[in-house]
Formats: structure tokens, sequence, C-alpha cells
């Protein structure tokens, strides 16, 4: 869970710099505790991967300090250290003795977090947010602290020193806060957390009051691994190799966006992690905010072919069964053949069949059909012995190895959390829960459930699969949105409003979007909605109307979240594809509905088609299908909160 540092929640922003500045970097990745029973596997993962990503940005390896707890497989030339207290503040130190004005420091943590009461009083009265070093014990009496660990004074005062000298300063944060508010109890990941009780801080040390520390001022750019109320997870790849969701997730998006701003690199990977197995949504904030990120990245987003195989793997955001063209130069040319990828491992990848010898570049075309849906083994969180889920736990089927979902047995039904396994997240009851319908058995109620459950994940990963994989091209569609919030009447909204995403919606808002062809052709628009509970819901073009938008051309599209909605995160999914003159109209509003995948014949363009089939485990030829017309994916993420829901509307 992320909180704010006073002014220093830091986090990744790698900010735009002259070419004669300096670029530093202190990369801290803690998986091995020396004291605390609180070891991670991800960490000295997510710190070879950072620089990694930080030396193709242009981050010279001398530059570079790496504190880890496994060095092995860092890039030649970084200077390493135990991640400790006194080697990460030395670090630091040495970086801004070094830098001058003009110059950037880039600092980024991966371990765990934590609070601890403020004995200073620059907190307002609240608690310190504090990071553990490999060092940290437990809370000491004497100190007024948690032994050895980093507390945010601690990095405020270090950052500030640095702003002063007119250096800009950069971070991220992937580790967690707070616990407060979630019940863990079962999942795949792991939260980067340690709360109170396992650090041993005594339940009577108040917190001082005073005066809270002035905010920082300077240049700078944070980007945060999770929302405040939110934890912050690692997990393991598919070649058992763990790493920080936001970490991992920020390292691809930064190799695929060469000339985006931070903000744009933040949208990206905020799409990217809610697609994941923990829905935590990172933040930022800062000056350089909108500042473009420094160096030049990647220049192609083909990956080189060497000895018969692919040089790129998991951690390129590549994965069995995903598509590939292969190609005799880095930029350009004809496509020599389309291949499907196998057994990928996080660096490497092998191919169905031989590619051609001529093949010496590849590029993604389409990610991997989705795998059928899986669950792990439920887990009981209802205290109540009496309470029976024989006929729940009867209905499930059998445990997968990677599951997509957690069964929580609670309040005598089945509630699916997350791959993380936390049970309301969003406040009570935004977990969804399998609801028996009107003469529906448990059985009957769970295969239901699950059907649609399945439908609405595999047609989320389908639709991010088949879309462009940068930030740099201009995309063919805009989108803004207005709100109009709900008033005392479902049918009475209120004025409208640029819709803020931080804010969140209740029931009976209205939120109209905008979209617009920015582009030279015309695109044919869809627009589909993602229910917390994984319903997929279409919402334009209705009653089949015409939903091919002229260049230059904008459309209103209006949706109102229903009364009775529960808090979770939902997402807007605005989907254009380029017409064709030759081929009919695209609306992919067709996919919506749970039998649109179960042999429909009312589609014969090829988009939807292609999109059909990949919707099916057992779909053929899937190696050699080229990908049809590009297809445009803008997504927007909300937060429902719902307070008390207006009255109805009136008839």
């Amino acid at each position: 869970m992320r909180a704010r540092l006073p002014s220093l929640a830091l986090t990744l922003a790698l900010l735009a710099a002259p070419a004669h500045a300096e670029i530093r970097a202190v990369v801290v990745g803690v998986s091995d505790y020396l004291t605390l029973d609180a070891d991670l596997k991800g960490p000295a993962n997510d710190a070879r991967l950072m620089a990694e990503t930080l030396i193709a940005r242009g981050i010279v390896p001398g530059n570079m300090t790496v504190l880890t707890s496994d060095p092995t497989g860092l890039p030649g030339g970084i200077t390493t250290a135990p991640p400790t207290r006194a080697a990460i503040l030395a670090a630091l130190d040495a970086a801004t003795t070094a830098s001058a004005k003009g110059d950037t420091i880039v600092f980024t943590f991966s371990g765990h977090g934590a609070q601890a009461p403020d004995l200073s009083g620059d907190e307002g009265g609240g608690y310190d947010e504090i990071f553990l070093p490999a060092d940290a014990a437990g809370w000491k009496g004497a100190i007024g602290s948690v032994e050895n660990a980093i507390v945010d004074d601690d990095l405020q005062a270090w950052a500030q020193s640095a702003l002063s000298k007119g250096i800009k300063v950069v971070g991220l944060i992937d580790a967690c806060h707070s616990a407060t508010g979630f019940r863990a109890v079962g999942g795949q990941g792991v939260a980067k957390v340690i709360d109170e009780a396992q650090l041993g801080i005594p339940d009577d040390v108040v917190p001082v009051q005073g005066t809270p520390a002035p905010p920082l001022s300077g240049d700078f750019v944070f980007l945060y691994s999770s929302q405040s109320d939110q934890r912050s997870f690692e997990y393991p790849m598919a070649d058992g190799t763990w790493h920080g969701e936001f970490t991992l997730r920020l390292a691809q998006t930064l190799r695929d966006t060469p000339d985006a701003s931070w903000a744009q690199v933040l949208a990206a990977t905020t799409e990217a992690m809610v697609q994941g197995p923990a829905r935590q949504m990172p933040d930022g904030e800062g000056p350089l905010l909108s500042a473009p990120v420094f160096g030049q990245g990647s220049t192609t987003e083909r990956f080189p072919v060497a000895g018969g195989k692919l040089s790129a793997g998991l951690l390129q955001g590549l994965a069995d069964g995903a598509e590939v063209a292969l190609y005799a130069t880095p930029a350009g040319g004809d496509a020599l053949a389309t291949l499907t990828l196998t057994k990928v491992t996080a660096r490497e990848a092998s191919f169905t069949v031989a590619p051609p010898a001529t093949a010496l570049w590849a590029e993604l075309i389409s990610a991997p059909p989705p795998a059928p849906l899986a669950l792990a083994a439920p887990v009981r969180a209802d205290p109540d012995d009496a309470q029976d889920y024989g006929p729940w736990t009867a209905a499930l089927p059998e445990p997968g190895a990677t599951p997509d979902l957690v069964p929580i047995l609670t309040e005598g039904t089945i509630a699916l959390a997350q791959a993380d396994g936390v049970l309301d997240p969003d406040g009570p009851g935004s977990t969804p829960r399998i609801r028996p319908e009107p003469g529906e058995t448990p059985a009957d109620a769970v295969a239901r459930t699950l059907d649609q459950a399945a439908h609405g994940l595999a047609l989320r990963k389908v639709l991010a699969g088949a879309t462009g994989r940068s930030l740099t091209g201009k995309a063919p569609l805009t989108m803004t949105i207005d709100r109009r919030a709900a008033t005392g009447q479902c049918d009475q909204p209120g004025p409208q409003t640029p819709f803020d995403p931080a804010e969140g919606v209740g029931p009976c808002d209205q939120l109209w979007l905008t979209l617009t062809n920015t582009s030279g052709t015309a695109q044919d628009v869809s627009v589909l909605y993602f229910t917390a509970d994984f319903q997929v819901q279409p919402i334009w073009p209705s009653q089949n109307l015409s939903n091919r938008v002229a260049p230059g051309e904008s459309t209103r599209v209006g949706l109102m979240i229903e009364p009775g909605s529960t808090a979770g995160l939902e997402e807007i999914w605005a989907l254009a594809v380029p017409v064709d003159p030759d081929a009919p109209r695209v609306d992919l509003t067709r996919l919506a509905p749970l039998q649109g995948t179960r042999a429909y014949a009312g589609a014969s363009d090829p988009m939807t088609l292609w999109l059909e089939a990949r919707m099916e485990p057992d779909a053929a030829s899937r190696g050699f299908t080229l990908k049809p017309a590009p297809l445009t994916m803008l997504r927007q993420v909300l937060r429902l909160t719902p307070g008390a829901s207006p009255a109805p509307m009136e008839n």
C-alpha cells in the first residue's frame, strides 16, 4: 500500500534531461532480511530489471549503484552493495555530491514498507511511513523508532538537499505502508507490507502532535505502486521468477514508449496492472509528471532472433501462444513468416517450428488466446463453524495451477476475489458474491457465475492482446469524459463537469463520452462496459445503428451507473477499427453477450471473426493466422464508491 511521504512519496519518474546533464541512479531491492522473518522473492529481480531498464534508457552503468540482496546477473560496470540502511543513505548522499544543477537522480525501492508512530511531530500527529532495509529490526523504545528503518523524514531531508542544488529527483517505490481495511485470506501473490505487530510496536505508543513538515520544493516526479488504500503485491511469472507487479509492468511500458511523458507511462502501466492478478492502481505526482521520459529508449518494437530462438520473453510481455511475425531487418520489410511462441521464459522463447534462416527479428502481432478460467482452492473466511458450505464447495471445479480468482467462503455464499485473495478491498461487499437467482441451486449459481466470469475476463484479455503495444504512434481515437453526478433523484443529474477518476463515481451518476476520430481514415467505434462482477455490457452502438465515425468527426455516448451498484473497480472500453471499404461495418458490442463466443454466426467482418476465434480455447491454426485490421482500445478505470443511493426514477 502506498502512503504519501510528506511530499516525498518516491517512485520512478525518469524525467527529461538536457544532453549534457548527468543521470545517476540508486536502485534498491531487499529480498532477504537479516533479522525480520519477512523475506520476499521479487525485489532482487526487480532491482536487476530496473537496472537493465535504466541502462536502456541511457544511464551509464558507472553512474548506477544497485543495493540488492542478490547481485547475480547485473550488467557490468555497476557499483553494488548490500541493501542496508547505512549503504542506501550513503549511496543517495554520494549521488547528490556527484551531481550538479540540471542533473537527475533516480531512486527506486522494492521491498517491505510499514508505518510507525511519528514521535517528531512533523506528521501532524500521524504516522511515519518507513522502508525496511535488509538490516531493519523491531521497535526500539530507546530511540522511538523501528531499528535501522529508513523513515520518510530521512528521505525528505535527502530529497530537499538535492532539489536545493537544482538536481531533479525521480523515484519509484514498489512497497506497502499499511494493511488497514484488508483481509488477505488466500491467493497467489505476496503483499509487501509488515504490520505494527510484526515489528513489535507497542499499542500504547501515541504519535506526537506537531506541525507538518513543509512540502518539497523543486523539480521532481514520483510514481507510486498503488493507491494509499491498497496493497502492493509481488507475483511469480510463468517460469517461476518473481517480480513486483508494479515494477514489471512499469519496466515493460518504459521499453515500449521512447517518446512518452511520465503521465502517459503511468496511464499505460495502470492499464497493464488492471489486467493483472491484483487490481492495484498506481499513482503519481510532481511538477515533472508531464515531462518526457529521459533517454531514447528502444527505437524498435522488434526483438532479435539468434540461434533459432527469440531473445525476449516474459519480461517483455510475451507468453506461450503469442504470435510473432519474422523479418530480416530491424525495421520495415515484408514478413517472412508468422510463428507461435512456446517455452517462454523470463528472457528467451522458442518457436513451434524452426524459423527461416534469414529471420533475424521478430515483432509481436497478437497475444495468445486466454487459458480457461482457473480458481484457487476455496478459503473459508466465515468464523461461523455452523455454516454449511458443502453444496457450494461441491459445485466448484478443481483448483488450477495459476488461479485467476480465489473463492472465499463468507456470509453463507462464495465471494470471487482477485488472485491476491483480498476480500472486499473497496469496502463491504465490493468483492462479487455468487447469488442464486430464483429457482437456482448453489450448483446452478456457481456454473452461471463462473461462465460469466470466464467470458468477461477472456474478452478483456483478447481485446488487450489484439491492440497495438506502442504509445508513440498517434491514436486514431480520443476520448474525453464528463460527469453529471446524481442529486436527489436518478433522473435529476447535476451540472456537467470534467470527470476526475480520483473522485470515483456513485449510483445514478451519468458519464458522457466524447469520442473523436483524429485519424485520416473512418473508424468503426464500439463502447463496452466491464463491471466489477465480470459482466460485459454493450453500450454503443445500440439497436444496430451505424457506428462509423468519419475523420475529424465526434460522437457523444452516455451511460449511467446503475442504482444499487456496490463498491469496486469497473472499466469503460472504447474500441476503434479502421474501415475496410470491402468489409461490413464492425460492431464489437456483439462480443458482449455470453453467447457471442458460441458459434456466433451474425458477424462477417474479419476483426470480429478473428476475435471470436481467439475466445475459443480450442481455436485451430492460431499460430499461422495473420492479425486483421488494427484495433485501438481506450480504457478508463472507474472506482465505484457508492454511498446512499439516490431515489429511483419517477414514472
